[in-house]
């Protein structure tokens, strides 16, 4: 009645004999369950010439910006829509996807359109984390799967272990090297980028300490992807915790021929920068404000 009809959410009360307000709430409701998707059709001339600044000067394949009302704005659920509108048509049957974590990726989920897939395949790319969180890898990796009606591959490790020797034993010796073998042959790879100023999701799962955030950042970390902490040319700093991750290396990750990155913000610049270079991309997704700070950037 109201979206399709557009009947008045008076109206829409008086048939169905309720409060105007019940009326609102069961709107606001139906968008929550995704009952209602909004998309808006057209693109923005700043916007599309932005996206040909970034592939011309990062030699992505595919840049794709999303709108922000204002630079204080949330970028994560616009970025989100981006991204799951990209991923709807993108994600094929028979396809390998390897997929990591964290609250951009998690926000893409209410804009995924899902459909049935055949051979669909999504390995999450890293362990998991102790404590039950939206952002956890496992949750993400399975509810993307679930969407096109694949099977998840997880990693079911901590995501950070105590030594070298702790992290061989579990890939070699537990079965968890059938996982990490299936990263050797992945169609897709899709990630996020965590700065160093809070460490973002890796911080707040406990994993590190603010003395160690304190040293990765004096040798000049800027980010994280994956637990592998690197600095602005998109080198790996010299620190134990890249040694301890329980995710897949960064070898394994360039090897996928579509590799999709997707992150923005005021403090994720840095590690933006240093992620083009690290795992140097074929898609870029992220929001205008963050867009025009890349291109701006020095070489």
């Amino acid at each position: 009645m109201y979206f399709i009809e557009q009947m008045t959410q008076n109206d829409i009360a008086e048939v169905l004999g309720v409060g105007r307000v019940t009326v609102v709430r069961m709107l606001a409701e139906a968008r929550l369950r995704n009952e209602v998707k909004i998309a808006i059709e057209g693109d923005l001339s700043d916007i599309v010439r932005q996206e040909r600044a970034l592939e011309q000067k990062f030699g992505v394949q595919r840049a794709i910006v999303a709108p922000l009302s204002g630079e204080g704005a949330d970028p994560i659920p616009t970025i989100g829509a981006a991204t799951g509108a990209y991923l709807s048509e993108a994600m094929k049957s028979g396809m390998s996807v390897g997929v990591g974590w964290g609250r951009t990726l998690t926000g893409t989920l209410p804009f995924v359109s899902g459909k049935p897939l055949s051979d669909f395949r999504v390995i999450s790319l890293l362990g998991g984390v102790g404590v039950a969180r939206r952002t956890n890898p496992a949750e993400f990796a399975w509810r993307f799967a679930q969407a096109f009606q694949g099977d998840g591959y997880l990693i079911p490790a901590p995501a950070v272990v105590d030594s070298v020797e702790t992290k061989r034993a579990l890939i070699e010796r537990c079965g968890l090297s059938e996982v990490f073998a299936l990263a050797d042959k992945l169609d897709a790879v899709l990630v996020s980028v965590g700065d160093i100023a809070s460490a973002s999701t890796f911080y707040r799962g406990g994993f590190l300490t603010e003395a160690e955030r304190e040293k990765l950042a004096a040798k000049g970390a800027v980010g994280d992807l994956l637990f592998h902490f690197f600095d602005r040319d998109g080198n790996l700093v010299d620190h134990p915790i890249n040694q301890l991750g329980m995710s897949v290396d960064v070898d394994r990750i360039l090897r996928a021929p579509l590799r999709i990155l997707t992150s923005g913000g005021a403090d994720k610049i840095d590690a933006l920068l240093g992620a083009m270079k690290l795992v140097r991309p074929t898609v870029l997704i992220t929001d205008e404000h963050s867009a025009k700070r890349m291109i701006e950037a020095p070489r």
